[in-house]
């Protein structure tokens, strides 16, 4: 994949956006190359999403923003189309996402941020929503925004397209930490994670993402991880004092 790296390391899947000279901007390949990376992340634990360069995610090329004015109203949709499900398979993707962002992260940069479960931004890095700046809105990128900041923070940035620094980006939830060193939160961050159950780890995702609204479902839920493998040893483990099965040596 010329505008993707995807590299496996034991229970951990790296991808990272490799455009460093367009900044990371989306093209047509790279939206393709990013859902088909993220439509089979197999029994992957953790995935690491990284930007190469200076910057995480620029937004949308200049070059395929330029193409988009000669498509006609349904070609566009078409296009505007395979944005969205990339960005569908990144949000649903059954493994944990971890972002490492840095620099630049605007625009459908900004709609990826917002599709990852964990996101450390380095103190450098800017966020914004800034569609209306060249007359257009972020449609396609709104429902994983509004699902991750809410819909009064959205109203705000949605509208004005401003830029936020890292700080702002964290108070209203599109971050969840600010660090001096990226790497060094990455490894602490996917090392507590391969801590967990790797089913657990997902059914947890599944239900933060869907929580089921009634009471005996939850019980379900809760009672099906209780009493299957994984839970079963999870649960020995902390009463005879022991390591769970799946800790590895890296994770413990």
């Amino acid at each position: 994949m010329p505008g993707l790296r995807v590299e496996r390391e034991a229970d951990v899947l790296r991808i990272a956006l490799a455009r460093p000279e367009r900044r990371n901007a989306f093209n047509a390949e790279l939206i393709a190359e990013l859902h088909e990376a993220f439509s089979d992340v197999g029994d992957a634990r953790v995935v690491v999403l990284s930007g190469d360069g200076e910057s995480f995610c620029a937004g949308a090329d200049v070059e395929w923003q330029r193409s988009s004015i000669d498509l006609s109203e349904e070609e566009n949709v078409q296009d505007t189309l395979r944005l969205y499900r990339m960005l569908e398979a990144v949000d649903s993707c059954p493994a944990p996402v971890v972002a490492r962002v840095q620099g630049y992260a605007l625009g459908g940069g900004s709609g990826l941020v917002a599709c990852a479960d964990v996101v450390v931004a380095a103190s450098d890095a800017t966020f914004g929503f800034t569609e209306v700046r060249l007359g257009i809105i972020p449609a396609v990128i709104s429902p994983f925004v509004f699902a991750k900041i809410g819909a009064g923070a959205a109203r705000r940035y949605f509208l004005t397209g401003e830029r936020l620094d890292a700080q702002a980006a964290l108070r209203i939830g599109l971050v969840h930490e600010v660090v001096a060193e990226l790497d060094d939160a990455v490894r602490r961050i996917v090392g507590e994670t391969l801590k967990s159950g790797p089913e657990a780890t997902r059914a947890a995702k599944r239900l933060a993402r869907e929580p089921p609204s009634d009471g005996e479902d939850l019980a379900r839920i809760a009672a099906g991880l209780r009493a299957g493998v994984e839970g079963q040893e999870g649960l020995r483990a902390f009463l005879e004092k022991r390591t769970p099965a799946w800790r590895s040596e890296s994770s413990s």
